[in-house]
């Protein structure tokens, strides 16, 4: 294993091999050090959406920055095809948010309307039960509307990552896995890495992309990342006819014909299993919606870690103590996946701080 290195990315998933990606494809010599494959990861339970509607109702400059990313996303999957031969299954044909209840429709159209005055980018359409049906004829009759946003669509997340580790290695990059980094010594303008296997690396910069895992190596380059893991489960069912050529928030239907369904978010430390109870809960709301699923089979369940800051919002930083030390940490590695590739690895490389990251500074949750 080289022992010396431009940039090592710490982290594996989609954040920290977006971010590589970005570095090598620009020349860089890079090195990811990865955990071993039983590590929480928040990448493979990821539900495959690549969503603006609705991001940033506090905050509207996350609302901005995952459209940013959006708009991206067309030529890094054509750039990921072109480099790693894997076809993603990446499509933007806009997705619904789908409302059961008036009230609902309602607030959920008062959200967006604000998000549209703060920028008009952020276009949508409030649709009413009858016009729903039209536009998803597989609805049920019980759904009271929905909204509808041109700029969201789907992807398959781990076909996404197999893309990203082919892609990566063709553009010289290297992987080190089953190698957890324990310690970081910044020293003379560069970063000394220690891994559990007991090899010690170097690195001109060093971007921390380990989820869960950034909390404990941030303070080691003068950051911070105060994350928190909240557990998601989600339904696989067998491959049905397609009817669902949209994505929607909880409910999509990939381009093999399974559904995925998600909707649940669970404070219960690391605890990444499944329980019936919620799994129950997020069938009967699939349901509700899309009453044909009721006699559709379901295939797999699983439960995933997001990596969740105190606001949900991500954090993107340099150390100003340790210049050249980087934490990137968001829970939405798909959607922003292009943005990191294309956006934040210029900046790691030396550009300037991209003004669309204004917000995201550990710093907001000072007391």
């Amino acid at each position: 294993m080289q022992k010396t290195f431009d940039v090592a990315v710490v982290g594996g998933g989609l954040v920290g091999m977006a971010i590589a990606f970005g570095l090598a494809k620009r020349g860089q010599r890079v090195i990811v050090c990865d955990g071993e494959d039983g590590a929480l990861r928040a990448a493979r339970g990821n539900f495959g959406l690549v969503w603006v509607q609705g991001k940033g109702a506090n905050c509207v400059s996350y609302a901005r920055w995952s459209l940013h990313s959006a708009d991206l996303w067309q030529g890094f999957a054509d750039e990921l095809l072109t480099r790693s031969g894997v076809s993603i299954g990446f499509s933007r044909p806009g997705g619904f948010n789908i409302a059961q209840s008036r009230q609902e429709l309602t607030t959920k159209a008062e959200t967006m309307q604000r998000l549209y005055l703060a920028e008009p980018r952020l276009k949508f359409e409030v649709l009413e039960s009858r016009e729903l049906a039209q536009r998803l004829p597989a609805i049920g009759p019980d759904a009271a509307g929905a909204i509808y946003s041109p700029n969201d669509g789907h992807v398959s997340p781990l076909y996404t990552l197999r893309a990203l580790f082919a892609a990566y290695e063709h553009a010289g990059g290297e992987y080190a896995p089953n190698a957890n980094v324990t310690e970081i010594n910044p020293a003379s303008g560069s970063f000394r890495l220690r891994v559990a296997n007991g090899h010690t690396l170097e690195a001109g910069r060093v971007v921390l992309a380990a989820g869960l895992g950034n909390r404990a190596l941030a303070p080691q380059v003068g950051l911070r990342a105060p994350v928190k893991p909240l557990r998601g489960q989600i339904l696989v069912t067998e491959r049905v006819r397609p009817f669902l050529a949209h994505p929607t928030i909880y409910v999509r239907q990939t381009v093999e014909g399974s559904v995925l369904v998600g909707d649940s978010a669970e404070d219960v430390g690391f605890n990444d299993s499944v329980t019936p109870d919620v799994l129950a809960d997020i069938a009967r709301r699939a349901i509700a919606p899309f009453p044909l699923l009721k006699h559709v089979r379901v295939v797999r369940a699983w439960g995933a870690l997001r990596v969740m800051t105190p606001d949900g919002l991500p954090i993107y930083e340099e150390s100003t103590r340790h210049p050249g030390a980087f934490l990137a940490t968001c829970h939405s590695g798909v959607t922003l996946a292009a943005a990191h590739c294309e956006t934040i690895a210029p900046w790691i490389l030396g550009g300037d701080r991209p003004a669309l990251l204004d917000t995201f500074y550990a710093n907001r949750f000072a007391v």
